[in-house]
């Protein structure tokens, strides 16, 4: 069992307690847009700050222990959209500056991402090409200090609201993987285009949105990492990515979990609690169980890395396993529910909506098993 610090402890704690003051759920059910007033008290609580650099208004955090209180998020936060969005800009910006980021461009971007004054995005997948990143047609090409890019960008999280977007471009049509840029796109750039939020099931809080690039002129020095190691930066922010999300999605188990437990010992039917049935008591068993071996997973695998160890192949389970038992759970807390669990007012339907996004973004169930195969030799 890991032992955490008095510190980080104290840091768990102060995340619960934010978490019990937020005014959520309802916000996200009608999906109603982004919750301001609740990222207002995120931002507040310092979580933006929590894994960068106090020169630049960080906390110095380290990863387990950004992800444990991120955890916490999850567990205490029951606006699934709005965990995602704090994800999404800590990850795809913040760890991207934190890690190859210029101090120019920490001071211009970085502080105000670690104070919440920003909100970051980034701009991968394309209508054409979905999950292979390779297959990318944005260009970026060079002119004299600035470089033009074009193209489009599909399935953009928070796109809709972002101050900031690392857009993926090609400046080498024949370059492969080498031939991959990243940029930093102020999304107020002439020829940037935000386009309208789209629907969606689950995240609902959390918008989403094509972004289009026609002749947008982004400065030389905008370029992040280098030109030509987008592709790597990529592979580093989705590292984070998955580590930081789905922790988030183990304390929304950990809570579901919990609820459904309670619920069992409450519930009556044929003059019995319902958890004394083996029918029901098995399918809480399985929760613990999931629960559990994803929490390890995602908490072994982040050591690892501090480490300095290869985790491709974990970072691929702890992603595979975390989000078909997120799945699973969620199925599971409607069943033990009965009638109850299908209605709208005890908000099961909405933790698993966003559940099944959880086995498509980040990298599809489908694309985590072809890459731990091939990662076997097969």
């Amino acid at each position: 069992m890991r032992t955490w610090t008095k510190d980080q402890l104290a840091l768990r704690d102060g995340m619960e307690r934010v978490c019990r003051d937020l005014a959520v759920g309802e916000h996200d059910a009608a999906g109603s847009g982004f919750p301001w007033d609740a990222w207002k008290s995120l931002r507040a609580s310092g979580i933006m700050s929590l894994p960068f650099d106090p020169a630049w208004g960080g906390a110095g955090a380290d990863l387990p222990t950004t992800m444990y209180v991120l955890e916490a998020l999850g567990k205490g936060c029951r606006d699934g959209g709005l965990s995602f969005s704090v994800a999404t800009t800590l990850c795809s910006t913040g760890v991207l500056l934190q890690h190859f980021g210029t101090e120019a461009q920490k001071d211009r971007y970085l502080t105000r991402l670690c104070a919440g004054e920003l909100i970051g995005a980034h701009a991968i997948s394309e209508p054409d090409t979905g999950s292979d990143a390779l297959s990318m047609r944005t260009t970026a090409v060079r002119d004299g200090d600035h470089f033009v890019l074009n193209g489009s960008k599909s399935f953009v999280s928070n796109g809709p609201i972002a101050d900031v977007v690392v857009v993926y471009a090609r400046t080498r049509p024949e370059g492969g993987p080498l031939g991959i840029t990243a940029f930093l796109v102020d999304t107020q750039t002439p020829g940037f285009t935000a386009g309208q939020p789209i629907k969606k099931m689950g995240l609902t809080s959390s918008p989403m949105s094509e972004l289009f690039l026609d002749d947008c002129r982004v400065p030389a020095d905008r370029v992040i990492g280098g030109v030509g190691r987008g592709y790597l930066l990529l592979e580093h922010v989705m590292t984070h990515e998955i580590l930081c999300s789905f922790i988030i999605n183990v304390g929304e188990m950990q809570h579901r979990f919990e609820r459904c437990l309670e619920y069992a010992r409450i519930r009556t039917q044929f003059g019995k609690p319902i958890g004394s049935y083996q029918a029901i008591s098995h399918k809480l068993v399985d929760m613990r169980i999931r629960l559990e071996t994803a929490r390890r997973w995602l908490y072994d695998t982040a050591e690892r890395l501090v480490a300095g160890q290869n985790v491709t192949m974990d970072v691929a389970i702890s992603k595979l396993l975390t989000s078909e038992a997120n799945v699973a759970s969620g199925l599971a807390a409607i069943q033990i529910f009965g009638g109850n669990g299908y209605m709208s007012e005890y908000g099961l339907d909405r933790e698993l909506a966003d559940a099944v996004g959880s086995t498509i973004y980040s990298g599809t169930t489908e694309i985590q098993y072809n890459r731990i195969s091939s990662l076997l030799g097969l």
